[in-house]
């Protein structure tokens, strides 16, 4: 791709077939294409063995940082299904602050998990700790409260454990 603005630049999901996010993730970069797939490690139980193993966050997506002219070309990538959009099928971009908070969590040495989407809940901002200045939901669970990060378009969530002490109401 040609070196352009970073203004015309945005964040897209692209949903792929089954087991292809690291496929499409690995053609894209060869092709010096900025791309973000969260991956989280698993505990994979074999016969004779365990063993970590680096899934993805979001089974079927990653992400994409491209001008919206080049939305096509990525949509006839071997194993991409669609760019997610309206239904219209006009791709529509992934907000940036959720993205710099998804990669915040992943980058943390903080245990997450995925966690299902919820569109209700009180809004919250992390002010301490390493996870400062990601904004989600608060929840409680047994224990301890957690904070859920939502990725509205793809509809997916993603949950990290904090400190009640760290957050504050969000505006």
């Amino acid at each position: 791709m040609n070196q352009r603005n970073q203004t015309d630049f945005h964040w897209f999901a692209v949903h792929t077939r089954s087991r292809h996010e690291k496929f499409v993730d690995a053609f894209l970069q060869e092709r010096h294409v900025c791309t973000f797939l969260p991956l989280v490690k698993t505990l994979s139980r074999r016969r004779d063995r365990k063993t970590f193993v680096d899934l993805p966050l979001f089974p079927g997506y990653l992400f994409v940082h491209i001008p919206y002219e080049y939305t096509g070309e990525i949509r006839s990538i071997k194993g991409v299904v669609r760019i997610v959009g309206d239904d219209i099928l006009k791709p529509v971009p992934v907000e940036e602050k959720q993205i710099e908070d998804l990669k915040i969590l992943v980058s943390s040495e903080i245990k997450i998990d995925p966690y299902h989407y919820l569109q209700a809940g009180k809004r919250v901002r992390v002010v301490a700790g390493p996870l400062r200045g990601i904004e989600g939901i608060l929840v409680k669970r047994k224990k301890n409260y957690q904070v859920i990060v939502s990725l509205d378009l793809i509809q997916r969530s993603v949950t990290a454990e904090v400190c009640i002490t760290d957050i504050e109401a969000a505006g």
